[in-house]
């Protein structure tokens, strides 16, 4: 049996935009000579739906965009995911479904059972889980289909009470195929390729894992499909970040005709310990899984130039550079706008960077800006001594000059703020803290240095005096972060403790750190909700990035 995996890049509520994409796959695979085409979950709405689910008039689309797609399913069998309706009164009104059409027809519908319901996932507030079992027979095989998390409820510890492959190998199923939309983390494609080895060591049976690509909002999908023999061995995996359709051919013994190509599969810990923090991990990975969010959010909205106040400094310098690497260098426009407190290097940085990247860029000091609000506060501030209200004042400026020229010319902001800065406050509401989409906000500092040097891999795009020089908001005279924070390399690891392993106080101190210090940031990490909840998306490339995926309250007393 010759199988296709089509891997591809969805637009949630586009039906039909989807669906043109879905009958191309198809028909490509009928050229490869495939005999069945695996699409990956909800693939026919795009995932995650959200509340899009409860809309009538949404549902009743995506079984039209079905009947579409079928018409097209005539020699070849087609694989699909789209919500289905539950016919009965008990339970929610959806499942999560995967649809088998086959000679123009709905031959066989098989329900999602585990609905995850953690970080970014809430399934389970839309979905019912499926309650029967059945394998799909096609051409004189029996197939053992599942959706995304139906095959990571293995171990010692699982987290739903049905074990879907378990009841389906009751009726001796030849091969598992498994539609999934699983996002991309640092983390995430090791272990991925290693819960895929686990159920195919697990039920002695060879796998097809079809996984979307493309961005969503704040979530990326890096497909990185993947094709398991009986033995365990990884015979094929589809790209990272792009879309692809590619074709295996399964022989009666349960391997495939080509050998195996890529080695199999090791636990993530083999490369990853948890419990640390490496800036330099999948560094490579970061990049692309970032330009092709930025890329994403801008086409599938609509927009196309993106602008972005560039200060020199380390921060603005890569979100530039990933702008331009995803939008072109013409579609960016970076604004250096010096105040007083601004370094000579400061403006000279800034524009050699533009100079190397190509981008437009223009110069806007707000001196003059700055002191006509100092002067109009002076009956309200007297003689007050300057403090960060002065600072905060620059920051709003310069978010109202960015805000204004992108109102004008059709420009989206993007944000340049790193997740150090975010977890700790180091940012001004209404200031350097506006935009429509955060680049970096997931990304800890330490990550944001490897991300240049990774730009500057093979000639020197970001001038080397910003790698270098010591990071400075340059808001009063002489300022450097670290007047206010701890050194980067040290708080990165308490943050990572804290936010993407949920560590407490007491459990982060026993790891070695200073008593002290670590009660100072977890307490600046948790008065700053109020102002991460008013934040724009952030691009998730993490375990556990802020945003939807990590829910805390923002009056909370907890470390507070």
């Amino acid at each position: 049996m010759k199988i296709a995996i089509a891997q591809q890049n969805y637009h949630i509520g586009n039906f039909e935009d989807n669906t043109r994409k879905i009958i191309e796959g198809i028909t490509t695979a009928k050229q490869q000579g495939a005999d069945l085409v695996l699409f990956s979950e909800l693939c026919v709405c795009g995932y995650p739906p959200r509340d899009f689910l409860e809309f009538d008039d949404f549902i009743r689309k995506s079984y039209q965009a079905i009947d579409a797609i079928k018409e097209h399913a005539d020699t070849i069998a087609v694989l699909v995911g789209a919500p289905d309706r539950n016919p009965v009164r008990e339970g929610k009104d959806l499942f999560n479904a995967a649809y088998f059409l086959f000679e123009k027809e709905i031959k066989a519908v098989v329900h999602k059972t585990c609905l995850p319901n953690y970080d970014v996932f809430d399934e389970y507030r839309y979905f019912e889980p499926a309650y029967h079992w059945n394998v799909i027979p096609f051409k004189g095989k029996k197939l053992a289909v599942t959706i995304c998390e139906d095959i990571w409820n293995l171990g010692d510890n699982p987290l739903y009470r049905n074990c879907p492959m378990d009841e389906l190998m009751k009726q001796q199923p030849d091969i598992m195929l498994n539609l999934s939309a699983s996002p991309f983390d640092y983390t995430h494609v090791e272990d991925r390729k290693a819960i895929v080895k686990l159920n195919v060591t697990k039920y002695k049976l060879p796998m097809l894992y079809c996984n979307c690509v493309g961005s969503q909002t704040e979530i990326v999908f890096d497909g990185a499909s993947l094709v398991f023999d009986k033995n365990a061995d990884l015979v094929k995996q589809l790209p990272l970040f792009e879309e692809a359709i590619e074709l295996v051919e399964l022989k009666d013994d349960g391997s495939f005709v080509q050998p195996a190509m890529v080695k199999a599969a090791q636990l993530p810990d083999a490369e990853f310990n948890p419990a640390e923090l490496d800036p330099e991990l999948c560094t490579a990975e970061i990049y692309n899984a970032i330009a092709m969010a930025i890329r994403d959010y801008f086409r599938k909205m609509g927009f196309t130039k993106a602008i972005l106040g560039s200060s020199g400094g380390i921060d603005s310098a890569v979100t530039l550079a990933l702008a331009c690497e995803a939008l072109g260098k013409e579609n960016v426009r970076a604004i250096l706008m010096p105040s007083q407190y601004s370094t000579g290097h400061s403006v000279s940085d800034a524009e050699q960077l533009s100079k190397n990247l190509g981008n437009p860029y223009d110069i806007v000091p707000i001196k003059n800006i700055y002191d006509s609000f100092l002067t109009e506060l002076k009956p309200i501030y007297k003689d007050l001594p300057f403090s960060l209200a002065e600072e905060n004042i620059q920051a709003r400026t310069r978010g109202n000059l960015l805000m204004a020229i992108a109102n004008k010319f059709g420009y989206i902001l993007l944000n340049t703020s790193n997740k150090s800065e975010l977890a700790t406050g180091y940012g001004t509401l209404y200031g350097d803290m506006a935009g429509g989409l955060g680049v970096l906000g997931d990304c800890y500092k330490m990550q944001v240095y490897a991300l240049a040097r990774y730009i500057n891999r093979n000639s020197e795009i970001i001038p080397n005096n910003i790698l270098v020089k010591p990071p400075s908001a340059e808001l009063r005279p002489g300022q450097k972060d670290s007047d206010s924070l701890p050194d980067y390399a040290i708080l990165d690891r308490i943050l990572y403790q804290y936010i993407e392993r949920r560590q407490g106080p007491n459990e982060i101190k026993a790891q070695g750190f200073d008593a002290a210090l670590t009660d100072r940031v977890l307490k600046l990490v948790n008065v700053n909700e109020y102002k991460r909840n008013q934040f724009c998306p952030i691009i998730r490339i993490s375990p556990k990035a802020f945003g939807v995926g990590r829910r805390v309250p923002i009056v909370g007393k907890y470390l507070s």
